[in-house]
């Protein structure tokens, strides 16, 4: 009877938040709020300045399509760890906590293999350029596009599915700022040996497998530009990866960083600061990778703001 008591009519979850310092909650409440509004005000006008400038209208900018992945990423943490800095009560319903851990599972895996296609268009662009048109085509480009969407969101499908199918015991105290799979599998009284099972070998395998065609096209890549003989046409062939590097590297570092830290009475907290970094810091810093360091866009955005 306690144990059906324990386990009944959860409806909704608590999530501890950030921090319980009142003094700090303030600081960050303004920090993330800022952080939130460039991403949200930078990421969507780069997808409007792509979709309206004749200068970037390559297959390397319909990739950054990116760039609304990147403030919808955001937007499924930001909007309720800024609400929760300034509420006491930092309560989320049951539903809500599906909502989001299906959303931020879906995108995170999307943008895995969108990184995954934009390092094989990087291949075909430097290893075949004649043919960079015929192969990277509107049609192969949006069928990259949409599988990656399409794969994003099956795999969070098998994942909340999963997790919430089984019971969960009162407190529900989530010890995170969002919904974390994790830390939401910490809470039930069922058995998740075969949810952490599918946690190693999806999550596994959807990681490996696009840090592996990463790292294929770049080998291509480099065996193609060791072999131009002048130092300037090397620069100029690898310049056009640098963001890409940089994206990829700042993504999948911060993810891989989180899962293979040591573990100890303070990797909760580290937990939290990773979680900070790769939710909220890193769809701002595309901003400026993609962007402001990509000497097209910053033509393209000069030819704007003086057209207008």
């Amino acid at each position: 009877m306690a144990e059906e008591n324990q386990t009944e009519q959860v409806t909704e979850l608590t999530l501890v938040g950030l921090t319980e310092n009142p003094q700090l909650q303030g600081p960050l409440f303004v920090l993330f709020l800022l952080i939130y509004f460039i991403t949200l005000a930078g990421n969507s006008g780069m997808v409007a300045l792509i979709r309206s400038s004749s200068q970037l209208q390559s297959p390397m900018y319909f990739f950054l399509s990116i760039s609304l992945l990147d403030a919808c990423y955001s937007s499924v943490v930001a909007p309720r760890t800024l609400m929760d800095l300034l509420m006491e009560k930092k309560t989320i319903s049951l539903a809500g906590c599906t909502a989001q851990l299906f959303f931020f599972i879906a995108l995170g895996t999307t943008k895995c293999f969108l990184l995954a296609a934009m390092a094989y268009d990087r291949y075909v662009a430097i290893c075949n350029p004649l043919l960079y048109p015929a192969i990277m085509s509107h049609r192969v480009c949006t069928l990259l596009v949409a599988g990656s969407y399409v794969l994003g969101l099956l795999h969070s499908s098998v994942h909340t599915d999963f997790t919430f199918s089984l019971s969960f015991c009162w407190p529900a105290k989530v010890n995170h700022f969002y919904c974390d799979l994790m830390t939401v599998l910490v809470l039930s009284c069922s058995d998740t040996h075969v949810n952490k099972c599918l946690i190693f070998g999806l999550a596994g395998l959807v990681e490996m497998v696009t840090i592996l065609a990463v790292l294929v096209s770049y080998a291509f890549i480099l065996s193609v530009v060791s072999k131009i003989s002048s130092a300037k046409g090397r620069r100029k062939a690898f310049s056009t990866c640098t963001s890409h590097l940089a994206g990829v590297t700042i993504f999948h570092g911060s993810i891989l960083a989180l899962n293979f830290q040591p573990r100890s009475s303070d990797t909760l907290c580290t937990d939290k600061i990773f979680a900070v970094f790769y939710s909220l810091v890193v769809p701002m810093l595309n901003l400026l990778i993609y962007s402001l360091r990509n000497r097209e866009v910053k033509n393209a955005l000069r030819e704007f703001v003086m057209w207008k």
